[in-house]
């Protein structure tokens, strides 16, 4: 059965918790990811789910206690923000060679300096490479349903790996939606139940967690997390399929918008995605321009393949980042490039929306403009635009 709902970003993933039912959760406040945990934390009080809550006394100690839980053998869940995510930075990589399942709601907040509480991409793309891997949400049915299918993804016999759910702060985790939510008894079918094969406390068969490795081991360590991340793309696809299913809303690690004919595409991940299609739909009815949107789901692990299959007959290709790689332009500019390295075109990338900064359907609209005018003349210049940034 389903239901629909009114729920903001924060409370979509608190109920798909709620529902997830996790053994362990631990978390400490930060904006604008504090009212999350504070609706989980009612269910905890109201009796509504079993699950231990740890408040703890930082971010660093929220990932330590979810690590230790996980390796007990608990299904264990956590959330943050920004500079709540720098702060957990070295348990992070902890989590991910551990090969801990975790699930965790990111809500994106630019990082500090100068201080702001408002979305960018700066903290998550400061993480994606720590062994993590990240989903992104375009509205909050996303966010909901993104934080199910973590579960399954995380701890997949052939991934073991932990998810970060990825959503837009303050533009989607404090807005209203509406959407569709399963019942309780449906997501526990479908998330099935957790034993972790490794358990600190199964006495009967000791084992090393948390070794000390140098030169003789560490490498195949790191090989070993590198190739769980490329079996994770064959299981993001499945278990979207399998959740479209069992919902109507299937899922893939990319989601093409009106490119079949487009002449310009816009590639980007989040929020801005709903406002890129509706640019799309606008510039094809006003202007004659054949727009499309090409959003990434799944930026970790990166769908290189899929994404190249999808552009590999776009003439210009423009990509959108909310957030900074200093002197070289956009993260995801740069593994796009580096994904269509053989590819025939030119490609431009566009920084927007830092700290918060709207992006406007007029915005949108003259990124897919000036795209339009590159593939005309055949130049790209320069390859890195700054959107709405005042001089």
């Amino acid at each position: 059965m389903s239901e629909r709902m009114a729920l903001t970003g924060n409370d979509s993933a608190a109920y798909a918790l709620k529902q997830i039912n996790p053994d362990v959760v631990a978390a400490y406040p930060i904006t604008p990811q504090t009212e999350l945990m504070h609706k989980f934390a009612a269910y905890v009080a109201d009796g509504d789910v079993k699950t231990e809550f740890v408040t703890v006394e930082s971010e660093h100690s929220a990932m330590s206690a979810v690590v230790g839980a996980s390796l007990a053998g608990a299904r264990t869940c956590t959330a943050t923000s920004a500079n709540g995510l720098a702060l957990m930075w070295e348990i992070l990589y902890i989590a991910a060679s551990c090969r801990c399942p975790i699930v965790m709601p990111v809500i994106n907040r630019a990082l500090s300096g100068p201080i702001n509480i408002h979305c960018d991409h700066s903290d998550t793309m400061g993480a994606r490479d720590a062994g993590w891997i990240q989903l992104y949400s375009e509205n909050c049915q996303e966010a909901y349903d993104n934080t199910i299918q973590a579960v399954r993804i995380a701890e997949h016999p052939d991934v073991r790996l932990p998810v970060m759910v990825c959503l837009d702060g303050f533009i989607l985790s404090h807005t209203l939606e509406s959407l569709e939510t399963s019942d309780d008894q449906t997501v526990q079918n479908f998330i099935g139940e957790f034993e972790r094969p490794d358990n600190l406390l199964n006495v009967d068969h000791a084992e090393t967690f948390g070794a000390f490795a140098l030169q003789n081991y560490y490498f195949e360590f790191k090989k070993q997390q590198a190739d769980a991340m490329v079996n994770a793309v064959a299981v993001v696809q499945g278990i979207g399929s399998e959740y479209g299913t069992l919902t109507g809303r299937p899922y893939d690690l990319l989601e093409p918008y009106r490119c079949d004919d487009a002449d310009v595409v816009l590639v980007g991940l989040g929020s801005t995605m709903g406002t890129a299609k509706q640019a799309a739909d606008d510039l094809r009815e006003e202007e004659g321009l054949k727009c499309g949107v090409l959003k990434v789901r799944c930026f970790r692990p990166f769908p290189g393949e899929q994404l190249c299959q999808a552009l590999k007959d776009v003439p210009m290709v423009g990509v959108m980042d909310r957030a900074i790689s200093f002197g070289l332009g956009g993260p995801l500019f740069h593994e796009v490039r580096s994904a269509r390295y053989d590819a025939a075109g030119p490609m431009m990338n566009f920084i927007y929306g830092l700290g918060g900064r709207d992006l406007s359907l007029d915005d949108a609209g003259e990124v897919f403009r000036t795209l339009a005018r590159a593939g005309e003349s055949g130049r790209a210049e320069p390859t890195v635009s700054y959107v709405g940034v005042r001089e």
